[in-house]
């Protein structure tokens, strides 16, 4: 369109699209909030779940333990005691042992029970009347008594036994108590050894799944026992200076639960860990994550698939509608277009005309401002058409359409078809000597126009102006009244001039 204002109707283009995609947008964003956080809680309650359980086993486990450290510790008081009574010095050496060994544990998993005298020599063995001669001084057992006077029950590392039999191979751990004579003086030390085969049968009653692991450190990290064995030679070794052995130990409180990845296999796992009373064990339930996790997850996959179709399914529609809308406000803006705008010059039509003027007309008088109003007719045009021809008449029109378009260039004004071969112009917010201007502008331009084959004169037109003031008093209706005069006057003075209402 050659009219310089957009019309009226075509303005708020777009509005319902962008509510469409914000609405769409918000609603997909809170569907993928809701269902993340719902997979959050619920993968918190799978955690918090198998962590009860972990719990449970841990607490099963520690209190088999106790009960058993009880009993041997029982085994070794009863052991100090007979070995320290003067009366059982002169007895016959079969009186002698089952007074020393009357307490000792019958648990099926026991090992030797010993009396070392202050050189580390066995003096007293629970499995036989007279010992069997050995000296254990450079164990870990004696040694801690030897140079430590409240050493309380000592456990000891894991160990093979020394002797030429079926045991030698088999993995141990002692439980041991300082001799003391009367004047305090390190006199020897009870110990009392427990097959680690103890720990298997343990674990082999509790069921933690596939790819988990039951263990027991001791305060310095050392490996007691494992089910299932994740290296085949890690009892006995120390793995205090592993990551998450590291954090177990560092614990003050002794228990707690945390996800990491294990250095030994570098499968993730739920660890679960509880300290065995005040002894230096630690129980230590580890969760393969596959099994903890493993039903969250195949959900999380199926509600996250789900949820990623619906979203992408309703972005997809709101596309589609958000195009619809797209064509239709096109189709709609193309209407208004054409209802606004005249088929033949391109410029606004009669009805854009009286839009435009109305609006146009209470903005000056709320602002007060100037407004001017052009009437513009075509000089002997009903002669040039009979001449030369009604396409050659509508050609003309197009011109002179174009030509005055191009001399009103601001977006607040407005060139109209007014009728046949006459034209309007709205100035906004311009007095009278800016319409005059104007108008003389188009006037000349018009004039300089290349003469038409076959024409015997310019083509020229002749312009009435007519301007509203806050000094005047005139309505709409007489301001295109005076306009329509000023433009006879002009036709009347001899054409190809303007004229200003008086």
């Amino acid at each position: 369109m050659i009219a310089s204002r957009t019309p009226p109707m075509a303005g708020k283009t777009g509005r319902p699209e962008l509510l469409l995609i914000c609405g769409s947008s918000l609603t997909v964003i809170a569907i993928l909030c809701i269902v993340t956080f719902l997979l959050i809680r619920e993968h918190a309650n799978a955690q918090e779940s198998a962590t009860r359980s972990a719990t449970t086993i841990a607490q099963l486990i520690d209190a088999d333990v106790l009960r058993t450290v009880e009993l041997y510790d029982l085994t070794l008081q009863g052991l100090i005691a007979a070995a320290q009574r003067d009366d059982l010095q002169d007895v016959s050496p079969q009186i002698r042992h089952l007074a020393l060994f009357d307490r000792s544990t019958t648990a099926r998993f026991k090992g030797d029970i010993l009396l070392l005298d202050k050189h580390g020599d066995v003096v007293a063995d629970s499995s036989r009347i007279e010992p069997k001669p050995g000296n254990f001084a450079d164990r870990d057992y004696f040694l801690a008594h030897a140079f430590n006077r409240d050493a309380g029950m000592f456990i000891s590392r894991p160990f093979k036994t020394r002797c030429d039999c079926d045991e030698a191979n088999q993995w141990r751990i002692s439980f041991s108590r300082r001799i003391s004579s009367q004047t305090g003086e390190f006199s020897g030390v009870a110990v009392a050894s427990l097959k680690l085969d103890y720990f298997d049968q343990l674990f082999n009653s509790l069921d933690i799944g596939k790819d988990s692991t039951l263990n027991i450190i001791n305060s310095d990290g050392v490996l007691l026992a494992q089910k299932p064995y994740l290296q085949s030679d890690s009892i006995g070794k120390s793995f205090g200076n592993r990551p998450n052995v590291v954090r177990i130990l560092g614990d003050k409180d002794g228990s707690g639960s945390f996800t990491s990845t294990s250095s030994m296999d570098h499968q993730q796992r739920l660890y679960t860990y509880s300290r065995v009373g005040n002894l230096p064990l630690t129980v230590m339930v580890a969760l393969s994550s596959d099994e903890v996790f493993g039903t969250w997850r195949r959900t999380a996959l199926l509600i996250s698939g789900a949820t990623g179709v619906l979203c992408v399914g309703l972005l997809w529609l709101t596309w589609l509608l958000a195009r619809e809308l797209r064509r239709r406000q096109r189709a709609e803006h193309e209407l208004a277009q054409l209802a606004a705008t005249d088929a033949l010059t391109g410029v606004a039509n009669r009805r854009m005309l009286d839009q435009a003027l109305r609006h146009e007309w209470f903005r000056a008088q709320r602002s007060g401002k100037p407004l001017s109003v052009m009437m513009i007719d075509a000089d002997h045009f009903k002669a040039f058409n009979d001449r030369h021809g009604h396409q050659a008449g509508d050609q003309a029109l197009k011109t002179l359409a174009r030509v005055i378009a191009e001399n009103v260039r601001r977006p607040a004004d407005l060139v109209a078809r007014y009728g046949g071969e006459e034209f309007s112009v709205i100035l906004a917010e311009t007095d009278e000597h800016g319409a005059r201007l104007i108008a003389e502008h188009i006037r000349q331009a018009v004039e300089q126009l290349p003469l038409v084959d076959g024409a015997e004169r310019q083509m020229t037109v002749s312009i009435g102006i007519a301007t509203w003031t806050v000094a005047s008093e005139m309505t709409l209706e007489q301001l295109l009244f005076a306009a329509d005069k000023a433009l006879y006057q002009a036709k009347e003075g001899g054409r190809n001039r303007v004229v200003v209402a008086a």
